[in-house]
């Protein structure tokens, strides 16, 4: 078995004893250097990361091929990936890159297929002159967004 083998198997099998926990990406570097970045559906905690690179590192054979180890969570910086990662932030603020459009606002639901946003925007009167604030929703297939962000506010 080779090394990408072995930690897919070992990570398979830590991620199901956290079923909470989920896989957003590994790799691993042509210098035997592996990264890890998990989320979960409640956050990630420093334990989690710890759990998650005890299972895998107590269980390769470093006599065998050295390698260094790095579990971490998916950050604030990192787009949104999986539907759980969308699942678990229905209620926050995205900033949605799309084919034709970049969209920031509320992510009201997220199905199996697409997402849901609203948003306010100040727009013309239909009559007379000044602006009148509209609510706006958009219903965004999954395959149409290039890049989805959580927005941070203070």
């Amino acid at each position: 078995m080779s090394l990408k083998d072995d930690v897919q198997n070992l990570l398979d099998g830590a991620l199901e004893e956290k079923p909470s926990l989920f896989l957003i990406d590994y790799k691993i570097q042509p210098d035997n250097s592996i990264e890890i970045i998990i989320d979960g559906d409640d956050g990630v905690r420093v334990e989690d990361c710890i759990a998650i690179s005890r299972a895998i590192e107590h269980n390769l054979d470093r006599e065998k091929e050295d390698f260094s180890l790095q579990v971490m969570s998916a950050g604030v910086s990192e787009g949104l990936k999986h539907l759980r990662q969308y699942k678990k932030n229905v209620g926050r603020k995205l900033k949605v890159k799309t084919t034709t459009e970049t969209i920031e606002g509320e992510l009201i639901s997220a199905t199996e297929s697409s997402i849901t946003l609203s948003w306010k925007t100040r727009e013309p009167k239909p009559v007379g002159k000044g602006k009148v604030t509209v609510t706006k929703e958009a219903d965004i297939a999954y395959e149409n967004i290039v890049e989805a962000k959580v927005m941070i506010t203070f």
